[in-house]
């Protein structure tokens, strides 16, 4: 509906909808972060006494907590009449959506990144009045795991695949020898996730965040690709002219400050023929009011995350999370790219796919 054509109780019926949707949202970092989602997956069923016995928490917080996650039909109660002896259980789904790691539906990411943004609130009204940003690094761990841990199930199981379907890709990738370059690589897991699937190539990943690339470091140590993949905290600029056969820039390019800089650093360390591919949200082609929910869902991020990081380190075009086709075309031109396409991958969540040439 038009936002003119509504009635006062109308927007009130649907502000009241978006609060419920809030709270729940953070109820669900609650259950993250102090390990109750997880018991009760792992565990099994629970009283509130057991339940915060299992994660050495406080009975009370536990009860609010379980009770809540059954009135909003997160759990369910399988037993029991007083506060005291209900048991709640955790129906297959939800036990998905909020442990499973390895699953594609994996949520609980999402309900850690905006809580990361909570305790620099401040800090963002501030910038929001004069200017400046929040960056990554003061996010913190919260929001440095939860951006890994949300793109890890797609990476690892369905990025290769993706690529696949894209003969300009496929063959470099699948060449004897092929040095492949990540830039702003986070914690790995795209580096890893095309490593493991292509054992005839190399692979750097660079990013300029040193936690993410120590926990980069240790992931691909643990999938056993130390040989073949290294990352290094480095700035672009940095990087060695002439040298890789392809490279890609995953869910990172609106997030820069200077991104033709970046870009333009990019083209220089390919190879003659070369290409960069860059994965960014797959937002409208043009601006309109009554956005779909990938624009409200993405406009959210931005205001939060995405835009405060970019507009952290000044000078800053402040892309920001809604970074449209036509945006990223003109940062291509201007780094001295000649070729620009939309690569024919679906589905992918909500991302699409960029061949800059």
């Amino acid at each position: 509906m038009d936002a003119s054509q509504q009635s006062v109780d109308e927007f009130g019926e649907r502000f009241f909808g978006s609060m419920l949707g809030m709270l729940e949202v953070m109820s669900a970092y609650l259950g993250d972060r102090l390990g109750w989602y997880r018991s009760l997956t792992d565990d099994g069923p629970a009283t509130a006494r057991q339940l915060a016995d299992r994660t050495s928490t406080q009975e009370r917080y536990a009860r609010e907590w379980l009770e809540q996650q059954a009135v909003i039909g997160f759990l369910t109660v399988e037993s029991g009449t007083t506060a005291d002896d209900r048991t709640y259980a955790i129906p297959p789904s939800v036990a998905e959506a909020f442990t499973d790691g390895t699953s594609l539906a994996y949520l609980a990411p999402v309900a850690r990144m905006f809580g990361s943004v909570g305790p620099v609130f401040p800090q963002l009204l501030e910038a929001y009045r004069n200017g400046g940003g929040v960056s990554w690094s003061e996010l913190g761990t919260d929001a440095r795991e939860a951006q890994a841990e949300q793109n890890r199930p797609w990476f690892e199981q369905e990025l290769a695949p993706a690529l696949a379907v894209v003969p300009a890709v496929q063959d470099v990738l699948t060449r004897p020898g092929a040095r492949v370059l990540d830039v702003g690589c986070g914690a790995g897991w795209s580096t890893i996730g095309l490593a493991a699937a292509h054992p005839g190539a190399s692979f750097l990943g660079v990013d300029i965040d040193p936690p993410t690339i120590d926990l980069a470091n240790a992931n691909a140590a643990e999938a056993g690709l130390g040989d073949r993949v290294r990352f290094e905290c480095r700035d672009a600029a940095d990087l060695p002219e002439g040298t890789f056969d392809i490279a890609f820039a995953f869910e990172c390019v609106h997030d820069m400050p200077r991104p033709v800089d970046v870009l333009a650093a990019a083209r220089r360390a390919l190879v003659p023929g070369g290409a960069l591919i860059v994965m960014d949200e797959a937002v409208a082609e043009e601006f309109a009011p009554n956005g779909d929910e990938i624009e409200r869902v993405m406009y959210g991020f931005s205001l939060f995350v995405c835009l405060p990081d970019g507009m952290s380190s000044p000078p800053s075009v402040g892309t920001g999370t809604v970074m449209r086709p036509s945006t990223l075309k003109t940062y291509a031109e201007d780094a001295g790219f000649a070729g620009f396409e939309v690569l024919p991958i679906e589905g992918f969540s909500f991302f699409r796919f960029y061949r800059l040439s």
